[in-house]
């Protein structure tokens, strides 16, 4: 598994959104994106990662920030999450993980012993021109939002 860095150009990718939609990161040429991958929609720590990012989403869009977050769950699955925690940015399904595996954050996890494959919770600021500004790695799920709008800010 080689994640990305700042510095690096960002991979293009499509996927389907909760709508069912085809977005891709070319449609927001000129905006900054954070792109958040988080294993599993409606588990506590993804869920409170996303609450704190709906809370300070208003502050991200008045710094020219979108928000996409980025899970291998099923299209299906992802309006149920927004309708939930009434989410006001968009939920992309990576089912195949593809789009994880260029940024790469799918590889061997280890919970309560067992090792298996899944998405390292990492988010990725891309800037205006399409390159990787910065990589966030090292926060707490209740932090996230926090730690995002400090690096914006400073």
């Amino acid at each position: 598994m080689k994640t990305l860095q700042a510095g690096d150009k960002a991979p293009q990718f499509s996927l389907q959104n909760q709508d069912d939609e085809t977005v891709s990161l070319t449609d927001f040429s000129g905006k900054k994106v954070l792109v958040y991958f988080y294993p599993k929609a409606m588990t506590p720590g993804c869920t409170v990662q996303a609450q704190g990012l709906r809370d300070v989403n208003e502050e991200l869009k008045a710094k020219n920030v979108v928000v996409l977050g980025v899970s291998p769950d099923a299209v299906k699955r992802l309006p149920k999450f927004i309708e939930k925690e009434n989410l006001n940015f968009t939920l992309l399904s990576d089912e195949d993980h593809a789009v994880a595996d260029a940024f790469g954050v799918w590889g061997p996890k280890k919970f309560m012993g067992k090792e298996y494959d899944g998405i390292h919770r990492q988010t990725f600021l891309i800037d205006e021109n399409g390159v990787i500004e910065h990589v966030f790695n090292k926060f707490k799920t209740k932090e996230h939002h926090t730690v995002v709008l400090d690096y914006l800010n400073s």
